[in-house]
């Protein structure tokens, strides 16, 4: 994904395993309810996001997750970013992950129309591009579910 303004992506992630760390909050919001992930760290190799729930999920439920979000990159959805003035950013997503002194414009990265969120980082320009979403472990404890995740060719 190719953004030519003063907002284009800034941090250096490897642009299929953001993309699908995307995918993955969008799919963890509808399935639970819950928050994207706030902490996270995205490798290229394998990366993790915590997630708060009030239980456990069982294995299914994270089987389910899994399938889910291969079922989104097996769409070949595009990808593209959109910069716009913050009040009008916050008409079409939830600018809380934003920091409080953020003025100014947004970068809204959309992903087909499954999800959208402010982002500065790397994307690819289509979900194809990816390769298979798997979930290599997780924990849960205190409320906090951690999902480590890789991706496969």
């Amino acid at each position: 994904m190719t953004d030519k303004t003063p907002l284009s992506p800034k941090k250096d992630y490897f642009a299929p395993m953001h993309t699908a760390e995307h995918i993955l909050n969008q799919t963890m919001v509808r399935v639970f309810g819950c928050e994207r992930s706030k902490t996270n760290h995205i490798e290229k190799n394998k990366s993790k996001c915590d997630y708060f729930l009030p239980s456990a999920p069982t294995q299914e439920q994270l089987d389910e997750v899994e399938r889910l979000v291969n079922e989104v990159i097996a769409m070949g959805l595009p990808v593209r970013g959109e910069i716009m003035p913050r009040a009008e950013a916050e008409k079409r997503a939830d600018l809380s992950s934003l920091p409080p002194d953020a003025t100014g414009d947004v970068r809204l990265v959309y992903i087909g129309a499954y999800d959208v969120c402010p982002c500065i980082g790397k994307h690819v320009e289509n979900t194809a591009e990816i390769g298979r979403f798997k979930i290599s472990s997780f924990d849960y404890a205190d409320g906090k579910l951690r999902l480590r995740f890789k991706l496969e060719n």
